[in-house]
């Protein structure tokens, strides 16, 4: 099944309209090729396809020498790299065509920022437009189903997440067959390439407490001590997890006020089918003792897809007392703090005293199963 992607039109927007190459980034499986070739079909522009998987044309593209590249491209008017971050010197040779061949088109995906980041960033500074691709969401599934449609399909999200395929995957062991395949075989190969990672199962092993903790605050110490490792290793290997689309950080709000906690970030995963999957797993709701944390991690990870497939940039934060006063997620638009409170069922939640004592300008909701939608697809 063929989901709309919301990216596209913003994509082929900056193509038509820009000199800048476009890079875009996403998790292996979550659909870049797909994207691309669906772009390429509406741009009908002529198109060389490179793979970073394979040997084809890799050579002269890394040479550096502008005859030889320009002769590669002559005749196309758009350049496609797929899984750049395995081509070498890929951020000089795009420089090269950008500066000395403006007539052509850049298109670029890499499954992981662990290298392609480090690449392209310093030679192609101001030269291109970055995208992040995320697994399935709400406000991409709202285009081809209404609200009570996007509702029942609600527990199948939180349990198996959004990963493309899945949607064409019929049966309960077909889609754990699937999302084992996709954490055994795809999870950790641009860590180990990358990373410098000698033994993924410490990896594994770290997913795994960290998808335990979901909604809490989290200790590289304890994580350290667990896992038999130093905190200085723990926090090298999370924040390569968060380079290669597993993991993000949530970190406190602080204006400086005494009380509120900021030393420990929150972590989610970008997929829930992949957090748990690597706890083994996927019963339903009624048979888990999770939902809380794992209705807290789709809301916000839906409500970090919105914002940037909808193009309004927002910093996040969780907010927390010493007393214990907390809320589970802020947003700061425009200047405007705004606080918000997840229940999962129908509660409504109270505004925290010293939230409306400290921020008295902001704004507070509570996120439950009667308006979660509005959450997640604001336009």
């Amino acid at each position: 099944m063929l989901i709309p992607r919301s990216i596209l039109p913003i994509i082929i927007d900056k193509i038509k309209s820009s000199n800048k190459g476009i890079v875009i980034y996403g998790a292996r499986q979550v659909g870049k090729t797909t994207l691309v070739n669906e772009i390429v079909k509406k741009l009908r522009l002529k198109t060389l396809v490179i793979n970073g998987d394979q040997t084809n044309f890799i050579d002269t593209l890394s040479s550096r020498d502008l005859n030889k590249i320009k002769s590669l491209l002559e005749g196309y008017d758009l350049l496609f790299v797929d899984e750049a971050q395995r081509i070498p010197e890929i951020g000089i040779a795009l420089k090269i065509i950008i500066d000395n061949i403006p007539s052509i088109k850049i298109l670029v995906t890499g499954s992981s920022s662990l290298d392609l980041a480090s690449k392209i960033s310093e030679p192609l500074t101001g030269r291109i437009w970055t995208y992040h691709l995320y697994p399935i969401s709400f406000l991409e599934l709202s285009t081809k189903y209404n609200k009570t449609e996007l509702d029942s399909f609600l527990e199948e999200r939180l349990i198996y997440g959004g990963y493309p395929e899945l949607f064409s995957i019929i049966g309960e062991f077909q889609k754990k067959e699937y999302l084992q395949i996709l954490s055994d075989a795809y999870l950790y190969k641009d860590l180990i390439e990358f990373g410098d990672i000698k033994n993924s199962s410490k990896i594994r092993d770290l997913l795994k407490l960290l998808a335990f903790q979901i909604g809490s605050q989290v200790s590289l110490t304890e994580l350290g001590n667990s896992l038999g490792m130093s905190k200085d290793t723990v926090a090298k290997y999370i924040d390569l997890l968060e380079k290669s689309n597993i993991i993000f950080r949530l970190k406190g709000l602080s204006r400086n006020l005494r009380k509120e906690v900021v030393k420990m970030d929150k972590i989610y995963f970008f997929d829930l089918g992949i957090r748990n999957i690597l706890i083994d797993n996927l019963k339903q709701l009624k048979d888990r003792n999770d939902t809380g944390q794992l209705w807290e991690n789709f809301l916000i990870i839906e409500r970090m897809k919105m914002l940037a497939y909808t193009q309004n940039q927002a910093s996040i934060y969780f907010w927390r007392t010493y007393t214990g006063a907390e809320l589970d997620y802020i947003e700061e638009r425009g200047g405007e703090l705004s606080g918000f409170e997840f229940k999962y069922g129908k509660k409504i939640g109270k505004i925290p005293k010293s939230w409306s004592e400290n921020y008295p300008n902001s704004k507070y909701s509570c996120i439950n199963k009667d308006n979660y939608l509005d959450f997640i697809l604001e336009k």
